[in-house]
């Protein structure tokens, strides 16, 4: 059963997402909150790919090697922000994939709460802090 469609009309604010109960994690309203939050952020993502994209095509040779080169550079480094964006846009989609099967705001290891203050601060989060910090600390001994 879609879990959205039992969603009330009106979102809950950002004060009233940090000032909820306990006994209200994850509640029809919350996961309204972090899908309506997640669509906005593909939304922006997608249309900012799409001026990239024009932008790109726009592209006007010039016979200065200097001004050709800080363009190229500038190319460059657009085409890594939105290939980072591209994968950030995965990490949406499997969001709400996890907000449409039940499993959003919990970790993917523990199984406990990743809570409302780091689902507002990352809301892809798959891990609760503890977790985290525990695979970055892993990570960094390993010289990765």
């Amino acid at each position: 059963m879609n879990q959205m469609t039992n969603a009330p009309d009106a979102l809950p604010t950002l004060a009233e997402m940090l000032a909820a109960p306990l006994s209200d994690y994850m509640s029809a309203r919350q996961l309204a909150f972090f899908h309506a939050r997640l669509c906005q952020e593909r939304d922006a993502l997608l249309t900012a790919a799409s001026e990239t994209t024009r932008h790109l095509q726009d592209f006007e040779t010039t016979p200065d090697p200097s001004d050709r080169a800080s363009l190229e550079e500038d190319h460059t480094l657009e085409l890594r922000v939105r290939d980072r964006e591209r994968k950030l846009l995965h990490k949406i989609d499997e969001a709400l994939a996890r907000i449409e099967n039940g499993r959003y705001g919990w970790c993917e290891e523990s199984g406990e709460a990743i809570g409302i203050e780091r689902l507002l601060a990352r809301p892809t989060a798959t891990c609760g802090v503890e977790v985290q910090d525990r695979h970055e600390a892993l990570r960094k001994r390993r010289g990765g």
